[in-house]
């Protein structure tokens, strides 16, 4: 149901950084993705997002394969993905077209980087014609 914003994070971020990024991810509709498990606990990790998410309403996933599709190595990454992409399971480092998806990684607002994605994402569209 057209594009989707996925905003890769850690817990290993600061602590003012994830609070900005889920404030952000709210406001946008955006998603976060987390590779994993705190201490391999389910209980932790929702403990754990319960306390910083609050009463905002934010989607939150745990794919470790979603970090391999997308071929992220440092958080925040924010990803563009468009229709349809990143919807095979994934062996390799990364999987799918890149054309499908768009990505910027740094310590940066979602503003910001939708703006970079955006124009990522033109670009890549012109290309293809």
């Amino acid at each position: 149901a057209g594009p989707k914003v996925l905003i890769f994070v850690s817990f290993a971020m600061p602590e003012a950084t994830l609070q900005r990024l889920v404030d952000q991810a709210s406001g946008a509709g955006a998603t976060l993705v987390l590779r994993g498990l705190i201490n391999g606990s389910i209980r932790d990790t929702v403990t754990r997002m319960q306390a910083l998410i609050g009463s905002r309403r934010v989607d939150v996933q745990i794919d470790p394969e979603a970090f391999d599709r997308y071929g992220i190595t440092r958080t925040p990454t924010f990803v563009l993905a468009t229709d349809g992409a990143g919807t095979e399971a994934c062996a390799s480092r990364v999987c799918g077209a890149s054309a499908q998806f768009v990505k910027v990684a740094g310590d940066v607002t979602l503003e910001y980087a939708m703006q970079h994605l955006n124009r990522a994402s033109l670009s890549t569209a012109q290309k293809k014609r």
